[in-house]
């Protein structure tokens, strides 16, 4: 059956924003989850960023995020962006500050949507709109003694 958006359930939320944070305790995929759950979404997307041991051929040893203390709110512009473009039931998104291990989680965003390919596509214009857009900076030290910044914006 192709969606006719009669329903009201096949449109955006009047207000789909549920999370946005920036912290420095671990992220929790449970709360990120719970934040986006909504009866009229038929499809739900998660990114989850993690701290991996290496970048660009180097092993990372050290890994720590700082931010501008505007970021909370860059976030959140992003975030209204989004629900702007697609048909956002709920939207969710945390980012870490601080130095963080291995395995760590970095970031988490999720977006429920009317359908599943709505979900993906919010989802990852989310994440990839945040990585660009927000000023929260990594810092990396590298196994060799190097150390580099990276910068979202």
């Amino acid at each position: 059956m192709a969606p006719t958006n009669d329903h009201p359930g096949e449109q955006g939320a009047q207000d789909p924003v549920k999370l946005i944070g920036i912290r420095e305790t671990a992220l929790s995929l449970d709360e990120v989850f719970r934040a986006v759950g909504d009866d009229a979404a038929g499809g739900t997307a998660l990114f989850v960023g993690t701290v991996r041991n290496h970048d660009g051929g180097a092993d990372v040893d050290e890994l720590g995020y700082s931010c501008h203390p505007s970021a909370e709110a860059e976030m959140r512009r992003v975030a209204e962006k989004v629900v702007a473009e697609y048909p956002v039931r709920a939207l969710a998104a945390v980012h870490r500050v601080g130095d963080l291990r291995v395995g760590d989680l970095a970031v988490v965003v999720a977006v429920s949507c009317p359908h599943r390919g709505e979900a993906f596509e919010a989802c990852r214009k989310l994440i990839d709109d945040l990585k660009h857009e927000v000023p929260i900076w990594k810092h990396q030290k590298f196994s060799d003694g190097t150390e580099e910044w990276v910068g979202a914006c």
